[in-house]
């Protein structure tokens, strides 16, 4: 039983290309959730859902299928990894952590229906929730490992960008609203609804459902639109910086 364990836990983890299986199996799982991805999109095209309805069902029982395998296998083999060696603790341990959850969270809405009775507007919902699958190509994608990898190392510094983001965006909006309140009281009917005016200028984007009218407030919103420009910039720089670093350090661990 134990050979089989080990076995098993070597095919599920990440192909370090000396298994053939292993290759295999994550190539598997990556066209299945791309697919998965695929038929999310379609159903919601009626004509699409009502001709091919009974495949989308028959689609979503064989994933959640393969999933719910593949859930269940991590969760027996998960001990073999240090941080998850305690027969129980670490079983638990393995279903609370984030990759745990986006597993769990990738199959539960569709067992849900079988344990409580739930509304249909909130089943609805809950399909949208396979959305989630997308997540599991972190296991296997390096592409996505980069980028969480990135996350995680400059996750200091892009704290403090999206706090100074979220600090000129409170002081610009409530300048605004002060400013054009009086001569447009719907449009800038209180801060908070200024704030939609605030996120569309600093990001540069200006749908232009909303817009000041007077010379002050234009002037103002002239200023604010290009200080978006340079503050947005920051985690940009910020996140193509650890790329690079990140790049790096595979070209020098390949070496």
């Amino acid at each position: 039983m134990e050979k089989i364990r080990k076995g098993l836990f070597e095919i599920l983890e990440k192909d370090d290309g000396d298994n053939r299986f292993s290759h295999q199996f994550d190539s598997f799982i990556m066209v299945m959730i791309v697919l998965n991805m695929l038929a999310v999109i379609m159903e919601t095209v009626d004509d699409v859902y009502i001709k091919y309805s009974d495949l989308f069902e028959w689609f979503e029982i064989i994933s959640v299928v393969v999933f719910s395998l593949e859930y269940l296998g991590r969760i027996w083999t998960c001990t073999l990894l240090n941080h998850y060696s305690h027969p129980i603790k670490g079983r638990l341990k393995f279903i609370f952590s984030p990759i745990g959850l986006i597993d769990l969270l990738a199959i539960l809405p569709w067992y849900l229906p079988f344990i409580m009775n739930i509304d249909g507007r909130i089943l609805r919902l809950l399909r949208l929730f396979r959305l989630i699958r997308i997540f599991k190509m972190g296991r296997y994608s390096t592409a996505f490992q980069m980028i969480s990898n990135v996350l995680k190392r400059r996750k200091e510094e892009l704290l403090v960008t999206l706090t100074i983001v979220f600090l000129v965006l409170i002081l610009a909006s409530s300048l605004m609203y002060y400013v054009e309140h009086e001569v447009q009281p719907e449009a800038f009917s209180s801060i908070p609804s200024t704030m939609w005016w605030g996120v569309a200028t600093l990001t540069t984007v200006g749908y232009g459902d909303v817009y000041p009218i007077t010379a002050l407030g234009r002037i103002l919103g002239a200023f604010i639109a290009i200080l978006g420009v340079g503050i947005f910039a920051l985690p940009a720089g910020i996140i193509a910086s650890g790329f690079e670093s990140e790049i790096r350090k595979k070209s020098e661990e390949k070496d």
